[in-house]
């Protein structure tokens, strides 16, 4: 009812002074209650289309229907429903997208007694009040523990801050820096969120160039920052290895310069050929380094859960001038992992994690080469989750998508991570691997060398 006489009123069926019917004549017009309609009146009323008048009844107000198609922004032409695509869109077979994980690989049933355990015990009172503003203790614990064991991260639970994912964490970093860095030096590319992330906080990005080996250090020490990002382990998106050389001398050059390093080690767990590769933070005895992490990659992106490594004095900073901000992490889940990490399903699911990706690792590089041969050039294999393909034969980099596309492949751009667009040459693609099965990889494969050659 209130729905319908609204609509009169907006497209001017109703105009200004014309009455509604009264309550008690509509109500048995239409066999509902009287209180039915007085209460659509009264919404009406209340947003300003009708008002009451004493012995008169309900009566149309000024309404200016012309200024409201101008502001509401009436669209003409076709619309479609949220989740709904063109008919005329080629329907994608195989998504290589980077960031998703297959849902078959999540440990479903022990994150659910985790997510219960938490729920049921003596602690969820604390569901009902504002926590431990650093994140819980317990889980702090865990991760310094696993931190240790697999990245070599010397830490206290202490110096341990949770954030809600990569872009968070960032921003609290930046927060904490604002008087003391004006300008960021980041990976020449990198991933395109540092980026903006580090502009939105006033800082002026400086890329730097990479080489085979991690950023160029001689171009990093000419820029004038007092901060770099950069992802050691495993660069994003080419997959590189920062060397031993390499990460000792951005060390140095950031003690002497009183910089500071953010060491990213986004997914690197995930190497499938050797060991993962150590922290820079294990190196750092000065507290230069920022170290930061996520359980996105290799669990869930959904719970939106990471987690800084402070130096001690950039915690007593932030304990100082940030001891009003909450944790931007819900207690339920963290309780939750506190327990998934506490009874071994974190390291077990890891192992398996590892192995399954190797896997569809593996059947990617197998496919890519027997069906492209040596027509490709493959960059930042044998770890993560993705590849970089560089692809010879004569398409730029909007034509191997669009092609890919019309066989029902989706693959990536890499253009997208420079900062300088003209300093990417090389028609290349980013294919992820982590959603698919190793007999959708296969065919994915198969489909784009069909489109490519």
């Amino acid at each position: 009812m209130y729905s319908y006489f609204k609509s009169q009123i907006v497209t001017g069926a109703l105009a200004e002074g014309n009455f509604l019917p009264s309550t008690r004549g509509l109500a048995q017009s239409l066999k509902v209650s009287r209180n039915t309609v007085a209460s659509a009146y009264s919404q009406l009323c209340a947003e300003g289309y009708i008002t009451g008048k004493n012995g008169s009844g309900y009566v149309v107000l000024p309404f200016d229907v012309s200024l409201f198609k101008a502001i509401s922004g009436e669209k003409t032409g076709e619309t479609l429903e949220p989740g709904k695509r063109k008919s005329t869109e080629k329907d994608i077979k195989f998504d290589f997208q980077y960031d998703k994980l297959n849902m078959g690989d999540f440990p479903m049933g022990a994150w659910k007694k985790s997510l219960h355990t938490a729920l049921s015990s003596c602690e969820a009172e604390y569901l009902s009040s504002y926590n431990d503003k650093f994140g819980e203790w317990e889980l702090r614990k865990e991760i310094m523990q696993y931190l240790n064991f697999s990245r070599g991260v010397v830490c206290r639970p202490e110096q341990i801050l949770l954030a809600a994912g990569m872009g968070a964490s960032l921003s609290l970093i930046c927060q904490l820096l604002r008087n003391e860095c004006d300008q960021a030096a980041v990976e020449e590319p990198c991933y395109g969120n540092t980026r903006e992330v580090l502009k939105n906080h006033g800082m002026k990005v400086v890329p730097i160039p990479l080489e085979e080996d991690g950023m160029d250090l001689n171009i990093l020490a000419g820029s004038g920052a007092k901060l770099v990002f950069t992802t050691p382990s495993h660069q994003f998106p080419m997959g590189c290895i920062m060397g031993i050389n390499k990460r000792l001398n951005l060390i140095k050059w950031a003690e002497e310069n009183h910089a500071y390093i953010i060491e990213d080690d986004y997914d690197s767990e995930l190497r499938y050929n050797s060991r993962p590769i150590p922290s820079m933070q294990s190196m750092d005895s000065n507290g230069r380094i920022i170290y930061f992490n996520t359980f996105s990659k290799a669990f869930a992106p959904g719970i939106r859960m990471s987690f800084i490594v402070l130096p001690n004095a950039l915690m007593e900073k932030y304990t100082q001038n940030f001891s009003t901000y909450n944790c931007q992490v819900a207690w339920t889940e963290q309780k939750a992992m506190q327990l998934f990490m506490q009874e071994g399903s974190w390291n077990r699911h890891m192992r398996k994690i590892c192995t399954v990706n190797k896997k569809k690792h593996d059947t990617l590089l197998s496919a890519l080469h027997h069906y492209m041969k040596d027509r490709v050039i493959v960059y930042g294999n044998n770890a993560g989750l993705h590849i970089v393909l560089e692809v010879k034969n004569g398409m730029d980099e909007g034509e191997l998508i669009k092609s890919a596309e019309q066989v029902g492949v989706r693959i990536y751009p890499v253009s997208v991570y420079w900062e300088n667009t003209e300093n990417y040459r090389n028609p290349m693609v980013l294919i992820g691997y982590s959603s698919l099965t190793e007999q959708e990889i296969e065919e994915g494969i198969c489909l784009l060398q069909s489109a490519w050659f």
